[in-house]
Parts: C-alpha cells; sequence; structure tokens
C-alpha cells in the first residue's frame, strides 16, 4: 500500500499542487513555514478525514477561499484508488471513493492506513491522559470500524448526557433527573466495548514494543505499557449511578473511557512522572515503531509512514533504529535541509525542494 500521488487546490498555503510519490523513501525539504508539513497533513486528511493537528475544515482551506480540494491516488493490492476530498467552510465535508460519494467517514477509514510521527508525538510520554487516547484512538479507528463505532456513540450519549446534566443542575428538576437511566445504559453499553478493545489494543502493543525498547536502550531498559481504564467495566452503570449527585454539580460526567489512560513502566517507574526526558523520548520512538508493527500484523500489509522533521530531533542510535523499521513501507519525510541525511543509510528516491507553497524535483539522489 503506498500513496501513488496527490493533488491539492486552496490547501493552506498553496494555489494548487501536484506531486507523484514513489513507493519508497521521499523527502521534502526547505525552511520553516514553506508548507512541508501542509502536505503530509493533506496526505493524512485525505486518508483519515482529520488533521493530525485537531484543525477544523475552515482553517485548512486557503486564506481569503471558501473550498479546497484534495485528491489522491493510492495503491492497494496492485490497483490503484482515487480519494476525493472536498472541504468547505460552512458545510460539512464531501468524500468520494473512486468517482462514488460516500456518506459515512467509516466507508473511507482502512482504505489506506497512515502513521504520522512529528516532534509532538515525542512528548506524548509526558503529555496530558488526552493525548495518550487520542493516540490510541487514531490507530484503532483506521484499524477497526466495529471500534469507530462504538466510539461515536458513545461520543454522542456522552455530549447528550453532559447536556443533560446541566439543565438538571440549573433548572432543579427532579424529572429531568430520572431520565438519566436511559443515558446511563448507553453510556455503559458503548462504554464496555471500547474498554475491551482497548484492552486488547495495548496488551498486543506490550508485547511488541518490549523488544523494541530493549534494542533503543542498549539493553538496558525494559518497558511495559499498561492500560489504565478510568472505570473496570463490570462497575460501570453502578459508579455511573452513584455519582449522580457529583455529576449534577459539576455538570459533567466524571468516569467512564473518556477519562481513560496508558501507563509506561520501566522498573515500576512511572516513566510519564519520573522519566528523565531521554526515557520519555525513547519510549515514544518505541511506541511509534511498534504501532507500525502493530498495523503491519493486523492488516497483513504495510501502512504509510510520515516523518515531519522528527529525524533532527534523535540521536544518531534513536535514527538507526527508526531507519531499521522503515524497509519496505513507503516513507514521506520532512527535513529542513538535505544534510541531515548525507551520512546517513536513507537511500531517497525522490526528493523536493518546498518553497512558499511550490514544490521542486530535485535530480539529486542521496
Amino acid at each position: 500500500m503506498y500513496v501513488e500521488s496527490i493533488e491539492l487546490s486552496d490547501y493552506r498555503n498553496y494555489k494548487t499542487l501536484n506531486i507523484d510519490f514513489d513507493s519508497s523513501t521521499n523527502i521534502l525539504y526547505g525552511d520553516n513555514a514553506q508548507g512541508k508539513t501542509n502536505v503530509l497533513e493533506s496526505i493524512y486528511v485525505c486518508g483519515t478525514a482529520k488533521s493530525h493537528r485537531g484543525s477544523k475544515d475552515k482553517e485548512i482551506i486557503r486564506f481569503n477561499c471558501d473550498e479546497s480540494h484534495i485528491k489522491m491516488f493510492i495503491r492497494k493490492d496492485g490497483i490503484s484508488q482515487r480519494i476525493d476530498m472536498h472541504l468547505k467552510k460552512s458545510k460539512s465535508k464531501g468524500i468520494a471513493v473512486n468517482g462514488v460519494p460516500i456518506r459515512k467517514v467509516s466507508e473511507l477509514l482502512g482504505l489506506i492506513n497512515i502513521i504520522f510521527f512529528s516532534p509532538e508525538d515525542l512528548n506524548i510520554i509526558k503529555n496530558g491522559p488526552s493525548e495518550r487516547r487520542k493516540f490510541i484512538d487514531l490507530e484503532l479507528c483506521q484499524l477497526d470500524k466495529i471500534y469507530l463505532h462504538n466510539l461515536m456513540k458513545y461520543n454522542k450519549v456522552l455530549e447528550q448526557r453532559n447536556k443533560l446534566l446541566k439543565e438538571i443542575h440549573f433548572k432543579n428538576d427532579s424529572f429531568l433527573a430520572d431520565t438519566l437511566d436511559v443515558w446511563d445504559m448507553q453510556l455503559t453499553e458503548y462504554g464496555i466495548k471500547i474498554i475491551k478493545t482497548r484492552e486488547e489494543f495495548i496488551n498486543n502493543i506490550n508485547e511488541i514494543i518490549y523488544k523494541i525498547h530493549k534494542n533503543l536502550s542498549g539493553g538496558k531498559e525494559e518497558l511495559t505499557i499498561l492500560y489504565e481504564p478510568n472505570i473496570l467495566k463490570d462497575d460501570f452503570l453502578e459508579k455511573l449511578k452513584n455519582n449522580r449527585e457529583k455529576d449534577i454539580s459539576i455538570k459533567s460526567t466524571s468516569i467512564g473511557p473518556h477519562r481513560d489512560d496508558m501507563g509506561f513502566y520501566i522498573k515500576g517507574i512511572d516513566v510519564r512522572k519520573y522519566g528523565s526526558q531521554g526515557q520519555q523520548r525513547t519510549c515514544a520512538l518505541s511506541l511509534k515503531m511498534a504501532e507500525i508493527e502493530i498495523v503491519k500484523d493486523l492488516i497483513k500489509d504495510v501502512p504509510v509512514l510520515l516523518l515531519d522533521d522528527v529525524m533532527s530531533e534523535l540521536d544518531s542510535n534513536r535514527q538507526n533504529h527508526l531507519l531499521d523499521s522503515l524497509n519496505g513501507i513507503q516513507t514521506i519525510i520532512t527535513c529542513t535541509g538535505l544534510d541531515e541525511f548525507i551520512e546517513s543509510r536513507i537511500n531517497a528516491k525522490r526528493i523536493y525542494k518546498v518553497e512558499s507553497g511550490k514544490c521542486e524535483k530535485c535530480e539529486k539522489k542521496i
């Protein structure tokens, strides 16, 4: 599986762009704020319908324009397929696969699997639980459409329950409070399914990451990842009912998988709180490399890897281990200069210089 090409129209700082990719390693280089990350973002948006930055559609559309278009050709199982995405400022995005409009994002997810690695990901360990939940959800939504369905349903019920809690708080209406039973049943139904899937996913990663991290640390550290659910499956419904007065008081649902976390431990020490910066970075890199392996195992194919100015953040040892995992995977790398790759083992098949919203193909090979 790989991206053959992408065409942009009025996307971020690009009026138009048409760029072809090799199935192996591609490099986009240039100064900061020229549009390198925007190209990677457009690939991710076209494959997942979301920006890795969390940007809204209207923020992606070029300044003073009302809409933006992305056209991406991918090759999967030897067959070329086309994804079209139409972003609008005031309406929902339009998506078509091979010229056929689709109504649900779930029909798009899984068509191509993308792993995005940016400098911000190196901080995933020391950032708050929401960042770790985001990591879990972004990957599982690409791999498991049932999980996506359950997560969307859960979030919708959670939103409705929180809205109801606010009404009860301000109106002090006992009749409204009685209607919480319906929402509690639904929240528990979808929440339990989410907890089960997350637990299995993290267990799978834990089996893979042990060896990866041990190699990255030169055999000095053994990393264990633990799923830390906010609530146990069997206790969910009862705890929801017991916490009602508190929830009404704070006007929000205080328990559930929307408050889950994932722990990283070396010899029983919580790396999130007490690990050095080097340990936290190594754990984050191990996590991303394990993500590559688990996706390969589950889809029986290789994902597309997007590396956004990551190499400069890693020392030579971490760079080498990351490079070892790139064999057979289409990789699109952004960087500010080519010097960092001259003495490395990266064999770039296609190089583009990015400047002021334009990409110029270079003949020079590394």
